[in-house]
């Protein structure tokens, strides 16, 4: 599956700061949330967003360098498939002043009715979004 890349910038803000003096390692996560989050939102129409919704089976990330308060971060996420009820997006994570790759990233989401909250089967009209 060959989709598009999505990003968001983030400036770490002081809350983001752990007692090491840099980014939390659940701060990464939280961002990488918010930019699939995003994608959906500007992707999907709000009838879909009301008829369907994701749940997170599964996180893997992997951290390689940090990053530190008012840093420019770039969070770029796309997804990688979309088979059944279940769709893996990955993220990746980079510090604008420099380009250096911080955190590499996935999730495994599975797709519920919005109002059963069952799991179903991934339509090919939310397919095409991506």
């Amino acid at each position: 599956m060959t989709t598009e890349k999505f990003s968001i910038e983030i400036t770490v803000p002081a809350s983001a700061i752990d007692e090491r003096n840099h980014v939390n390692n659940l701060s990464y996560l939280e961002w990488c949330l918010q930019a699939a989050e995003t994608h959906w939102r500007i992707k999907a129409s709000e009838e879909i967003r009301e008829q369907y919704v994701w749940y997170v089976l599964k996180h893997e990330i992997e951290y390689k360098s940090s990053a530190f308060e008012g840093e420019v971060l770039e969070v770029v996420t796309w997804v990688t498939s979309a088979e059944g009820v279940r769709s893996e997006r990955r993220y990746e994570i980079f510090r604008k002043a420099d380009g250096k790759k911080l955190v590499r990233a996935r999730t495994q989401w599975c797709l519920l009715n919005g109002k059963t909250l069952k799991p179903t089967k991934i339509p090919e009209e939310i397919r095409n979004l991506f």
